[in-house]
């Protein structure tokens, strides 16, 4: 690591930017950090997540993303969902979710409605030891997890409660599009949501690390889903969840 970024890096902690998203999400605003990422420093906000949203994320649409950072699918598909639409944001970094309850209280009357959750989500209900990343938040990741290799060492380990996607299902509305980036908690988080996967079937955009990929798989394909790496185009089928993974049931 170069000396500048690791300066960078120190200056970003705790610090929050009032950005902007594109246009196409009617130009709303968003509370972001570069302790997230250090891209939020640049004025204009860029994300693969944005494309999702606009493929998959129509009006009414209920939606749950897990894993929610600063919420940039929260806050885009809150604008494709629109006022007869729900999102669902969870999230376990507490300071975290304080941003995106802030950006929450800034979206017009038009979005959707935004529920955010502080918890994490695993295959049961607990309590567990959850790892903020000495680096960036975006790497933040639950005792037990292989987590990811940008961490750059823990900066401090709090207790947090774990809930189950199917314990959530029996408290409101289904969703119909689930994004799961959880730093290697994927599997857990996927074990805990039979019953969403084989009632709901939402359409899927999953982060999966190579340890969980053929476990992440079987899951999938278990339960009738077809698997497409995101993010490449053109968009190909597999065999084996990627990286980042879209799924999407057999018949929709």
């Amino acid at each position: 690591m170069s000396i500048p970024r690791t300066v960078l890096e120190r200056l970003s902690r705790n610090r929050v930017l009032k950005r902007k998203l594109p246009s196409e999400f009617g130009s709303v605003p968003i509370l972001v950090s570069p302790d997230a990422s250090l891209r939020f420093w640049k004025p204009r906000v860029e994300s693969d997540l944005f494309d999702f949203a606009n493929e998959f994320i129509h009006p009414g649409k209920v939606v749950w993303d897990v894993g929610a950072n600063v919420g940039l699918l929260t806050i885009s598909a809150a604008q494709r969902a629109g006022a007869s639409g729900s999102i669902v944001a969870i999230e376990a970094d507490t300071w975290l979710v304080g941003l995106l309850r802030r950006s929450a209280a800034l979206q017009p009357q038009t979005s959707a409605p935004i529920q955010v959750i502080p918890t994490a989500a695993a295959e049961a209900l607990s309590v567990a030891s959850f790892h903020v990343a000495a680096r960036g938040r975006a790497s933040n990741f639950l005792s037990g997890v292989s987590g990811s290799s940008q961490t750059g060492g823990v900066r401090e380990t709090v207790s947090v409660v774990t809930i189950t996607l199917d314990w959530l299902l029996e408290q409101g509305q289904a969703p119909d599009v689930l994004k799961i980036d959880v730093e290697g908690g994927e599997l857990k988080v996927l074990k805990g949501a039979e019953r969403v996967i084989a009632e709901a079937r939402p359409i899927i955009l999953c982060e999966v690390h190579e340890t969980n990929s053929r476990a992440v798989t079987e899951i999938f394909l278990h339960y009738g889903y077809k698997l497409y790496s995101w993010g490449t185009t053109p968009r190909p089928q597999v065999n084996r969840a990627t990286f980042n993974t879209l799924a999407i049931p057999k018949g929709k």
